[in-house]
């Protein structure tokens, strides 16, 4: 298993260097972002992960799954990221609404410190994915995890929900 990380944005492709070293190589904010979010695919058991500007750029082309909002190594702003998880079709069935609706509980509940409404939710999105044949229990389990330590190390009333990656 690979992960993937797509982002979208602008950069610079091409060969790059001189006689001594040459190689062809992208570089930029965009491709940096990407890169990070494929080191974050495993955190969230997610094959591919989308970037806000990506996820927007599909729209409903694709099934996709709110993830997080993030911040990577390297960034000063928090980027909303979005698991990739199949095609329209899987987009446009009950099944997946049923896993959306779910999700949508799981976002505010979360940044909001209502911890069992989130884990609850958490819990729904794993049984609606199954509907779809999707283990999503990797990204349940990272959550619960992190509920588990902010229950015991409670973030403060200032806290905007938004998770620090400490790797790449």
């Amino acid at each position: 298993n690979v992960g993937i990380g797509l982002n979208t944005g602008n950069c610079v492709v091409g060969n790059m260097g001189s006689e001594m070293r040459f190689d062809y190589s992208a570089l930029g904010d965009a491709v940096n972002l990407a890169s990070r979010l494929e080191g974050q695919s495993k955190t969230y058991g997610m094959g591919i992960i989308l970037g806000e500007t990506t996820a927007n750029a599909v729209g409903d082309s694709f099934a996709k799954l709110e993830l997080d909002l993030l911040r990577v190594k390297g960034k000063t702003q928090p980027e909303r990221v979005f698991g990739l998880l199949g095609d329209a079709a899987m987009r446009n069935s009950v099944e997946f609404a049923r896993r959306e609706h779910a999700n949508g509980a799981r976002r505010p509940a979360y940044p909001e410190q209502r911890w069992a409404d989130a884990t609850a939710a958490l819990n729904d999105v794993v049984n609606a994915g199954e509907a779809l044949g999707l283990d999503l229990t990797g990204y349940a389990e990272r959550y619960r995890a992190r509920i588990a330590d902010l229950t015991a190390s409670p973030p403060g009333p200032d806290w905007d929900g938004v998770h620090v990656a400490t790797e790449k």
